[in-house]
């Protein structure tokens, strides 16, 4: 029998960001969505390490959509402080077992790369469904992978190119403001999240903080906005008094946002309920749920949902060559 059973796949990093073709990706994760919304989805909830000394935090999240061919078990690594080092701040890898057998069809060496990639498809799915018609300006704040990946992505569902920036270091600020540059932008380097709250109207928060960056009050109508940092307890990027100045609130999921994302503090603080509260995928599935009018405020929080996970490692497999595999571990001989 040992004969017969595929040999699992080992792509590297690199490998894995070549597989990816974004705009299929984009309409992928648009799909997985929809599909975890109507409870197509198995995904148990996130296992969570954190860590004080250094700080840092592991993420574990898994699942499998059903009738589907795999499951995907992820495993995140986050350490902010190895930036100090001159070390990337995020590790991890994705395994990916076929749901016929059981039997292990890949070891996917991302090291967080499909991580991040999926976190900013993702900021541009809820972007295509919730951002007013003509985005004039693209405000960032943080200046790590997310800051540089969002813009990317988000480069495919809209054609705005200008981009105000805040972030705690000059340093930083400077060399994320030369990348995305070199990717076609004309970024402004703010001296406050404040400013870059008032200059835009499509704002991107991607930091690990705690407290939120801006004041509820700088959002100027008609905004949208994408909260990706709160991805764990405690963290918070956005003031809790925006969740009841916006008409539209969107949650990637509804129990992971209320638990630990921007969602939580505005609960925790008595500014929205739940039943205001919407899931991206229903949106996606039906328009009229999410903007109606150029003149609104919307939230998306995003905390990260497996979905993205399996979706992003079946892309990766099937544009390897790994559908195949697939079927070969379907059919062993028990």
């Amino acid at each position: 029998m040992a004969d017969v059973l595929p040999q699992p796949l080992v792509v590297s990093a690199e490998e894995c960001e070549l597989a990816v073709n974004v705009p299929e990706l984009i309409e992928e994760i648009a799909q997985g969505f929809i599909e975890y919304t109507a409870g197509q989805v198995v995904v148990p909830p996130v296992g969570y390490l954190g860590f004080t000394e250094p700080t840092g935090d592991v993420h574990l999240k898994y699942g499998y959509v059903k009738g589907g061919d795999v499951f995907v078990i992820k495993v995140a690594a986050g350490f902010p402080q190895n930036s100090l080092k001159g070390l990337p701040t995020g590790d991890g890898c994705m395994l990916v077992f076929s749901s016929h057998t059981g039997f292990l069809l890949a070891v996917l060496l991302d090291r967080s790369r499909l991580t991040d990639l999926r976190t900013a498809v993702a900021g541009a799915v809820a972007a295509r469904a919730l951002a007013p018609r003509q985005v004039t300006r693209i405000g960032i704040l943080g200046t790590g992978v997310q800051a540089r990946l969002q813009p990317l992505m988000l480069g495919h569902v809209t054609p705005c190119r200008e981009i105000s920036l805040y972030g705690r270091s000059s340093d930083h600020v400077v060399s994320c403001a030369a990348y995305l540059e070199l990717a076609g932008f004309r970024v402004k380097l703010c001296k406050t999240a404040e400013e870059v709250a008032e200059s835009s109207n499509l704002i991107v928060t991607t930091t690990a903080s705690h407290v939120a960056h801006f004041p509820a009050g700088a959002v100027q109508r008609g905004t949208h906005v994408t909260a990706v940092g709160a991805d764990a307890p405690g963290k918070q990027e956005l003031d809790p008094a925006l969740f009841a100045r916006a008409e539209i609130v969107v949650a990637d999921s509804i129990a992971q946002c209320a638990d630990h994302g921007d969602l939580a503090a505005a609960l925790a603080a008595g500014e929205i309920s739940l039943h205001r509260v919407r899931e991206l995928g229903a949106v996606l599935a039906n328009p009229a749920f999410g903007r109606t009018s150029d003149a609104q405020i919307s939230i998306a929080d995003l905390t990260g949902v497996a979905v993205q996970d399996i979706v992003i490692a079946s892309h990766v497999m099937r544009r390897r060559g790994g559908a195949a595999m697939m079927l070969a571990a379907a059919a062993a001989p028990a």
